[in-house]
């Protein structure tokens, strides 16, 4: 774990603390590792559960140092938490896991979450990656949310298997999906079959499929989902319209260049970058 980020963090709970509450957590991030866990499940008695403010330089800072890794819209006690996991000393490996693990096992829900956002910045990150996996099983919105989104931790080590279920379950949940990091540079061919399996599904039940759920196909553009893309294309809704147009610009099948070609205000939205993915975000 690079000290610089360390340091990035603690600049950012200074910022967000007052002199009481930094020196308590600075008392606690040098104290014994039992001390140091006890003040972990503590730390909602000593600190403000207020959401921290950030900078415009610190979020960078932090991304630079950990690609994807975001602290926005944390609470200072996640914050805080996570900041004092970062100060266990992982030398001693048998140690360093055991006490991680006795965290993971006596966790309450905010425990959890704060236990999963610091996966990124942990040693040993093979270590983890049951746990990892379990979170996405997770019933617990906030559990799953702390895994699933603005976590570069899945993008690195998930299977494939394991990262297409979470981004179905992300799917399924109706959460953004565009919040899940790395999410086109782990797009796979079975999941976009998969994909296109659950809009049959959906639209058989008279039930509309989140527009950004198509960015993960045009890669993979087959018969069935150039089908697909003409089913959007021919919907009133203009947010799945856009999304075939998106789609089929994606795709090397010349069909489905044909295809967006029939509709020529979309492709020339597409082609100018007028149109873009980040349209469908919200």
């Amino acid at each position: 774990m690079s000290d610089i980020i360390k340091n990035k963090i603690w600049e950012l709970i200074t910022r967000n603390t007052t002199a009481s509450e930094a020196d308590w957590l600075r008392q606690k991030g040098t104290a014994s590792p039992m001390e140091l866990m006890t003040a972990f499940v503590a730390a909602p008695r000593f600190l403000s559960k207020k959401i921290i403010t950030i900078s415009q330089e610190i979020p960078w800072d932090l991304s630079s140092e950990v690609s994807g890794f975001s602290v926005e819209n944390w609470s200072l006690v996640r914050l805080a938490r996570v900041w004092l996991l970062t100060q266990l000393d992982p030398s001693d490996k048998e140690e360093y896991v055991k006490n991680i693990e006795t965290l993971f096992d006596t966790a309450e829900m905010n425990e959890l979450v704060a236990l999963y956002s610091a996966l990124p910045l942990l040693s040993y990150p093979d270590q983890w990656l049951f746990r990892a996996t379990d979170a996405v099983r997770s019933n617990m919105g906030f559990v799953f949310d702390a895994i699933a989104l603005h976590n570069p931790y899945p993008e690195k080590y998930f299977s494939e298997l394991a990262w297409n279920q979470m981004v179905l379950k992300t799917i399924f949940n109706d959460k953004p999906i565009h919040l899940i990091q790395g999410l086109e540079n782990r797009s796979n061919e079975k999941l976009a079959v998969t994909l296109s399996d659950f809009a049959h599904e959906r639209w058989a039940a008279g039930r509309s499929v989140p527009p950004q759920v198509w960015r993960l196909v045009g890669k993979y553009m087959n018969p069935t989902l150039l089908a697909d893309a003409q089913h959007l294309f021919d919907s009133e809704n203009t947010g799945d319209q856009k999304a075939a147009a998106l789609a089929c610009s994606e795709s090397t099948l010349p069909a489905a260049h044909y295809l967006l070609a029939k509709y020529a205000g979309l492709e020339k939205s597409v082609k100018s970058g007028e149109l873009t993915w980040a349209e469908l975000e919200n």
